[in-house]
């Protein structure tokens, strides 16, 4: 099982909304940072958002800024992603990843191959 569980993926029309969650399986990860990184196909994976362990720093993707808010809650140990105004570009798989706790504060968040722990993804696909 992947340590990590996406969750809250769909389909939507363009303008729409869908809030992703991630919750840890079998440990917690309340003193690591998070991110939420995404795969097109035939493309790259790329980073959309991420959180500091205590969730007091945030980064996003300039595609998705203004329109994406990362959020975690520790006493839940789970991580969300609301998605709004989504658009046809945002369709992808999202993937959810665990990082060291000095990810968000002395490292930044948009290198992937800092995140040990990853999800098996979850599908958000958004038509026109």
């Amino acid at each position: 099982q992947a340590p990590v569980i996406e969750s809250g993926g769909g389909s939507v029309q363009t303008g729409g909304s869908l809030r992703l969650s991630c919750a840890p399986s079998g440990r917690t990860f309340v003193s690591y940072a998070m991110g939420w990184f995404r795969q097109a196909p035939g493309k790259e994976r790329e980073f959309v958002a991420g959180i500091n362990w205590i969730g007091g720093s945030t980064d996003y993707a300039d595609s998705v800024k203004g329109r994406f808010t990362i959020s975690r809650d520790n006493a839940k140990n789970t991580v969300y992603l609301q998605m709004n105004s989504l658009k046809p570009e945002d369709t992808a798989v999202y993937y959810c990843a665990a990082g060291p706790l000095q990810v968000g504060v002395i490292r930044g968040f948009r290198d992937k191959e800092q995140f040990d722990y990853w999800g098996q993804g979850t599908q958000v696909t958004v038509s026109s």
